[in-house]
């Protein structure tokens, strides 16, 4: 088998060692050595946008935030169907994973990043969230590994029941937190009605139009 080759490396904050490589088509970021993402698994990220954007894309200028850029394929799905005065913040905690989406990796979801509605932050997800009460019409969180994060271990206070809280107060009345997970989690999805929240799972594909691999979407509602 063709051995992948390697584009570029990186250090997320509390050291994880983060790895851009390529091998024909494919794309993987590799944490520690372990796959993080791929380019050709991102079916369930695509709908992780359209799900969390049901209700944004009909108001006349929404603002969403997004946790986690990854490759780019969630921010390219939310902007398909947000109008065009809506405002796109996508909270990022390693500089060198925007430089990527700039750079090799920019082609596969479009350069979503050049669209004029989106606003990078390099910056804590959680920090963003607790920082604007009552701003967002709409959170994802396409963070890590979901609720059971492994990459870097900070990311597991987003699904706390204090970082619950926290994007309880970010959103606005009738505002949803949507969360991609690699697995179902009953015990989050319980935090998620103790905080107050109505909510609704949906599974979603890894693969575009594939019956392979599926992912959790959960979808929190401030109503």
């Amino acid at each position: 088998m063709k051995p992948f080759e390697l584009l570029a490396q990186a250090q997320a904050p509390d050291g994880t060692a983060l790895k851009l490589v390529r091998r024909d088509e494919e794309y993987l970021i590799l944490a520690d050595g372990n796959p993080l993402m791929s380019s050709r698994m991102h079916g369930s990220e695509e709908s992780l946008a359209l799900a969390a954007c049901r209700n944004a894309q009909l108001l006349k200028d929404p603002r969403v935030l997004i946790g986690g850029l990854g490759m780019g394929f969630t921010l390219r799905a939310a902007l398909k169907i947000l109008p065009s005065q809506a405002t796109v913040v996508v909270a990022e905690l390693v500089p060198a994973v925007v430089e990527w989406n700039r750079g090799p990796l920019g082609e596969l979801a479009a350069h979503p990043l050049n669209d004029k509605r989106v606003r990078v932050e390099f910056n804590d997800v959680a920090a963003t969230i607790r920082a604007r009460p009552e701003e967002f019409d709409a959170v994802l969180l396409d963070v890590d590994n979901g609720p059971a994060a492994f990459t870097v271990s900070n990311n597991a206070a987003l699904y706390d029941d204090a970082g619950i809280a926290n994007a309880f107060r970010a959103l606005k009345p009738d505002g949803v937190l949507a969360v991609w997970s690699a697995r179902k989690d009953k015990h989050f999805e319980r935090r998620l009605r103790s905080a107050g929240f109505a909510v609704k799972v949906e599974r979603a594909s890894a693969r575009a139009k594939s019956a392979g691999a599926r992912h959790t979407i959960y979808l929190a509602y401030k109503s």
